[in-house]
């Protein structure tokens, strides 16, 4: 059963719910799932497997404290990441203007930097236009799933 680990960077809870309401339909597909709620670069998966990030946006487009130590390794060991097969659920408020989604942004270009695929396009939900972030992530998730032939059984 392949592995997909979801990351989250979240500072009240909003991208904690999400990858809540998406891990049964990881599991559906067939793929065992663990949600990190403090993840470290260990959390990332390798050949086989996939990450989704599902990070919100804190300030003038930081990442969450909790998120931060993650990102500080990531900088700190510049690792390869070649192997790494991601997706990104980036959550933010557009009121905010250019700094809208920062930390999704951010991290999307980290990683890439370091190597990492991208599977799809990244998904920046704005909470002035949708309530509730799983409203959008979950027909996101459906569709990347099945756009990413994702599905193991």
């Amino acid at each position: 059963m392949p592995k997909l680990n979801i990351l989250v960077g979240t500072m009240y809870g909003g991208a904690l719910d999400v990858a809540e309401q998406v891990k049964p339909l990881f599991e559906q597909a067939g793929y065992q799932v663990d949600i990190a709620e403090q993840p470290t670069l260990e959390d990332l998966t390798d050949q086989g497997g996939v990450t989704l990030f599902c990070v919100s946006t804190t300030g003038s487009g930081d990442f969450p404290g909790n998120f931060v130590p993650f990102v500080r390794g990531l900088r700190d060991k510049s690792p390869s990441l070649t192997t790494l097969r991601y997706g990104i659920i980036a959550l933010g408020d557009s009121s905010y203007g250019e700094t809208f989604c920062g930390a999704g942004r951010t991290l999307d270009a980290l990683l890439e930097e370091y190597g990492a695929v991208r599977l799809g396009e990244r998904l920046e939900i704005d909470a002035m236009e949708t309530f509730m972030a799983d409203d959008a992530a979950l027909p996101w998730v459906e569709e990347w799933i099945e756009s990413q032939q994702l599905k193991v059984a």
